[in-house]
């Protein structure tokens, strides 16, 4: 049984996790049969229903607003929305007065730490459990909250990073942390999770036996070794990295659109991804901001029907014209378009087939579409749906693959002047999709050229998966002047980019509650 298939337990948690203690502390009569955190913690099932509920968080994050937020800010994606929200996110305008996504999505994060916390903090006491899954799912809830605190930290900076499950209320007020503070506990957290999660499921006794989607070795490793990359321990990174790869049961896939499609989830490439079910739960449709969603609710994604092509979704987010003359630059070994270009972007192609539909044809009276760049990396267009307007995804959400561990481990190589050793780990990615031997095409190149081609490699193999901005973040390119202007022609929302806006604001509410909370620069 996978993690799909486990994702209704998860409703149990959404209530009682809020206030029990102030309840108890007020309420001398109590109903024994209720669920609450004194009783409900007493058994290895118990553990592992709250594990699984700190899994629920991903689900309403990865539902539409992390990929967004995420993407938007990439010279690979620009957004046209008539919904300010993902507008003003594209272009750093949020405002503090209206940032009603800014808010769903730290609230989220903040939901996934405390049913983390939860299970940290209950776990350890409960006897007669085995030793091996109360370390599994010890080793889950540090790679969850490691997770969640990631995303705080990258996303808005300056956050507050609570380490335990509140006792009273005074206990939900956490003080204001650093960047550099959030970044080290982001660290701990995975690297206690490496040293706690198996390298696979199939292989361990109990009834998380071969449940896929759960976190494992690799994938905390994984995350562990892009948090330091993030810091620039490129030593520390490149170790991770080596790691991951020397546990030799990821590969890549030989079909590059098979990342992206529900057909093809959880294979050798992928490390970690947010499991979606058409066939889970109900139909009713849940929103970023609904905290407790039921039984009765989708577990599927919007992001199909948020990216979707004119006439086929709502086409909130589209590629710029920039990043597919970049696809179009080089030419595979035999003289072909890399073939990522057609498995990411719809675009007037000769042959291209969006929903059964020839892109010429559908757009043929429309001279301003049929000119234009379309979403196609995680649509269900070749599933036999004639639009995504039906707003129930089951796609997966692939947020760690082996194309990334590579593509980082050679950047950490190059970073030590081990530039010639970089080229292989790129060479696995570029002869996936048939493109020349770099050692061939560019030898010897110096470790800055080395920087820039590492940086085209990566805009390619993962556009439309929330990796560029953070790229650019990490990279420093926001300060450079020559690298903001390189930005600014390749995307116009840059030009409305101001120092400090790399990070989103916090929402207004926890400045507000929480004594000298410090508002983000530039807001």
């Amino acid at each position: 049984m996978s993690i799909k298939k486990i994702n209704i337990v998860m409703t149990l948690f959404t209530a009682f996790g809020i206030c029990f203690s102030g309840c108890k502390k007020n309420l001398e009569l109590s109903n024994p049969n209720s669920q609450t955190a004194d009783n409900f913690w007493e058994s290895s099932d118990d553990a592992l229903n709250g594990v699984t509920a700190a899994y629920n968080s991903l689900i309403l994050a990865y539902m539409r607003t992390a990929p967004v937020m995420l993407d938007v800010r990439g010279d690979d994606v620009r957004s046209n929305s008539p919904w300010d929200q993902i507008y003003n996110s594209a272009r750093f305008s949020m405002s503090a007065d209206n940032a009603i996504w800014c808010t769903w999505s730290y609230g989220i994060y903040y939901q996934g730490v405390f049913r983390a916390n939860q299970v940290l903090d209950n776990v350890p006491a409960i006897e007669n459990i085995d030793p091996d899954i109360k370390n599994r799912i010890l080793g889950q809830a540090y790679f969850l909250r490691g997770l969640y605190f990631y995303h705080l930290v990258n996303k808005f900076g300056n956050v507050s990073l609570p380490v335990g499950a509140p006792k009273s209320m005074g206990d939900m007020l956490v003080g204001q942390s650093t960047v550099q503070q959030g970044w080290d506990q982001v660290i701990s957290d995975f690297k206690t999770a490496a040293g706690l999660l198996p390298v696979s499921y199939n292989d361990v006794t109990g009834t998380d036996r071969a449940q896929v989607g759960r976190a494992t070795k690799g994938a905390a490793m994984a995350f562990l070794g892009k948090a330091y990359l993030f810091n620039k321990k490129y030593t520390e990174a490149a170790e991770q990295f080596k790691a991951v790869m020397d546990l030799q049961i990821y590969s890549l896939v030989t079909n590059y659109r098979d990342n992206f499609t529900e057909q093809n989830e959880n294979n050798s490439e992928s490390i970690f991804e947010v499991q979606f079910n058409r066939d889970l739960g109900g139909k009713n449709a849940i929103s970023e901001g609904q905290a407790n969603p039921t039984a009765g609710d989708t577990k599927t994604s919007l992001r199909a029907t948020t990216y979707g092509a004119r006439g086929f979704g709502w086409t909130d987010v589209q590629p710029t014209r920039s990043v597919l003359s970049e696809f179009l630059f080089e030419k595979t070994a035999d003289g072909k378009d890399d073939p990522r270009c057609d498995a990411t972007l719809f675009y007037n192609k000769p042959g291209v087939v969006l929903y059964g539909v020839l892109f010429s044809e559908k757009y043929a009276s429309n001279p301003i579409d049929l000119n234009d760049v379309f979403c196609r990396k995680y649509q269900n267009d070749a599933s036999g749906l004639p639009d995504e307007f039906e707003k129930r995804s089951g796609i997966n959400e692939r947020i760690m693959r082996y194309a990334d561990v590579l593509l980082m481990y050679a950047e950490c190589l190059n970073e030590l002047n081990q530039t010639p050793q970089a080229y292989d780990f790129i060479q696995q990615v570029r002869t996936r999709v048939g493109l020349p031997n770099l050692q061939i095409s560019k030898p010897s190149m110096s470790q800055d050229e080395m920087r820039e081609q590492i940086a085209h490699e990566r805009l390619l193999e993962f556009c439309l998966e929330g990796h560029r901005f953070d790229d650019i973040h990490r990279w420093g390119w926001l300060q450079d002047p020559e690298k903001l202007a390189m930005l600014k022609t390749r995307d116009l929302e840059f030009n409305s980019y101001k120092p400090g806006r790399e990070f989103y604001l916090i929402p207004q509410g926890d400045i507000d509650n929480n004594p000298g909370f410090v508002q983000n620069s530039s807001y």
